[in-house]
């Protein structure tokens, strides 16, 4: 039998979002997102992404580490021969850079979970920043667009 949390002075407590508790949200054409956590002091911003069958998304350098769990659907980036599956981990260092693309023959959205800390760094063909995406500014598009689609402030972890 489950007891309920007791809260203890001084001790953090873990905190909990449940599967449906944030909305998704579109980011891009064929991409939409849950925001779970951000830390714009450190960074860092945690989220799950479901890309539809096909979609590419722009060349990126980061600034810092990426963690990604593929929940589901098949992906990969153009520029390395690995697919990413159910089940696949990937961590990319600092500086990577990457074009991250959904199978076109998948039969489902893929869905992906990411840890990232610092900017991507959206690239040009000739490899010039076009414009960065961060924990601040990933927090602002979340939060317009929960707002445009009528819904409350969302209860992203650390906003």
């Amino acid at each position: 039998m489950n007891q309920p949390a007791v809260a203890i002075p001084g001790i953090p407590q873990a905190l909990h979002r449940g599967i449906d508790d944030l909305p998704w949200m579109p980011l891009a054409e064929g991409v939409s997102f849950q925001l779970l956590q951000v830390n714009v002091e450190s960074a860092l911003w945690v989220l799950r992404t479901r890309f539809a069958p096909g979609v590419t998304v722009q060349r990126h350098r980061h600034t810092g580490e990426v963690y990604a769990f593929t929940l589901c659907g098949a992906w990969k980036y153009l520029e390395y021969p690995e697919i990413n599956r159910a089940g696949s981990y990937l961590f990319e260092p600092a500086g990577s850079i990457h074009t991250l693309h959904a199978l076109a023959d998948n039969t489902e959205t893929t869905e992906v979970w990411f840890a990232i800390r610092g900017a991507n760094l959206n690239l040009t063909e000739d490899g010039k920043v076009e414009s960065v995406l961060d924990a601040a500014k990933i927090l602002k598009i979340y939060q317009r667009e929960c707002a445009a689609h009528g819904l409350p402030k969302p209860d992203v972890i650390g906003a």
